[in-house]
């Protein structure tokens, strides 16, 4: 069966990709490059999805907004 996750991807400090699914708790990984990123990221899903079995509940990705904070 063929399902659907919303990938989080950001840069960090030290210039490596960290992705992560917000569906899937503890789901993350990280790479130097997007393709190894990518690569880790399905199996860091497959993982979850057998620890977690159907229990997961599929959420609507609606966006991202950028918010500045004066601190």
């Amino acid at each position: 069966m063929k399902r659907e996750f919303n990938v989080i991807i950001e840069k960090d400090e030290e210039g490596y990709y960290v992705a992560s699914v917000p569906e899937l708790r503890g789901c993350h990984t990280q790479a130097k490059t997007l393709d190894t990123l990518m690569k880790r990221i399905r199996e860091a899903i497959d993982l979850c999805l057998e620890v977690q079995g159907e229990s997961i509940k599929p959420s609507e990705f609606v966006g991202l907004q950028r918010i500045t904070v004066n601190k």
